[in-house]
């Protein structure tokens, strides 16, 4: 009576490349890659931040020399319409990212608990508004503010940029509803509570991550935005990507204030940014 020999267990075959490596050659592969990506990424914002420190005389020359200057920031801060560019941009994403959450919300809700004819006619005209590109937009908008006597004012950027969210950030509320199950707001219908005290203490904490990383991207896509600000604003309201376009002009391009003046604007981005990303990654997995 023979026994029968264990079954080996043989290392898997690689093939292709990486086989070709040594052991622990596709972890430096992948290191070296991850390098070269994110410094493809940080080059453009070093270059940037060079040229804010250089002299007006010597941005062209960036690379060379060892001269650099706190002048151009102080220049910049010494012109009242960047000032009140940076606290009109401020403001206007704020109010917008407030506007855009309270109807995204409750819309995005909707659009999860409920079926019919009101709930499905709201889903189809936000998805052809969606599939309508922004630049089409921008002529009729100058035309109804100037009607509406809204041009270069508070509302007449806050009202499209909040139509801009709800068309996009509505789908995405959607999918943060889906995804929490719903028997704990019956069971609260049950108990007594409107659909709208359900939707308040069960369904609306059960989304705050969501709500949060929405947030943040309309705050930033907001402070961002260039082409409704350039035809919607004039002098009353100058917003700061606006201004930031306008060194250049028919003189030349005056590179050293535009750099100092972009490093100042990546700040408060890079702030939100770096304190959201964790609730922009959960609200995302949710």
């Amino acid at each position: 009576m023979t026994l029968a020999s264990p079954a080996l267990a043989l290392p898997p075959v690689r093939s292709g490349f990486f086989a070709s490596l040594a052991p622990g050659g596709a972890k430096v592969l992948f290191a070296l890659a991850t390098i070269a990506v994110a410094f493809l990424f940080a080059f453009p914002v070093l270059w940037l931040l060079l040229t804010s420190l250089r002299p007006e005389s010597g941005v062209y020359y960036v690379h060379r020399g060892t001269e650099f200057t706190w002048h151009n920031y102080v220049e910049v801060l010494q012109q009242e319409n960047i000032l009140k560019a940076f606290f009109n941009s401020f403001a206007i994403s704020t109010l917008a990212t407030i506007l855009s959450l309270g109807v995204t919300v409750t819309s995005g809700y909707m659009l999860s608990r409920f079926r019919g004819p009101i709930p499905n006619g709201w889903f189809s005209v936000i998805y052809v508004l969606r599939c309508v590109p922004y630049i089409s937009w921008v002529l009729p908008l100058f035309f109804v503010t100037r009607q509406w006597g809204i041009f270069d004012t508070y509302w007449g950027l806050l009202l499209p940029h909040v139509a801009v969210h709800i068309c996009f950030f509505s789908w995405i509320m959607k999918g943060f509803f889906d995804g929490i199950d719903p028997s704990m707001e019956y069971a609260a219908l049950i108990d007594g509570c409107t659909r709208w005290g359900a939707f308040f203490r069960v369904a609306l904490p059960s989304a705050i991550p969501g709500m949060t990383a929405l947030a943040i991207l309309c705050w930033l896509y907001t402070w961002n935005e260039f082409l409704f600000a350039l035809m919607l604003t004039a002098h009353k309201t100058p917003i700061l990507t606006v201004v930031m376009a306008q060194f250049v002009h028919e003189l030349g391009m005056e590179w050293h204030l535009m750099s100092a003046t972009a490093m100042m604007a990546l700040v408060p981005a890079l702030i939100v940014t770096i304190f959201g990303q964790k609730y922009v990654i959960r609200g995302l997995r949710v």
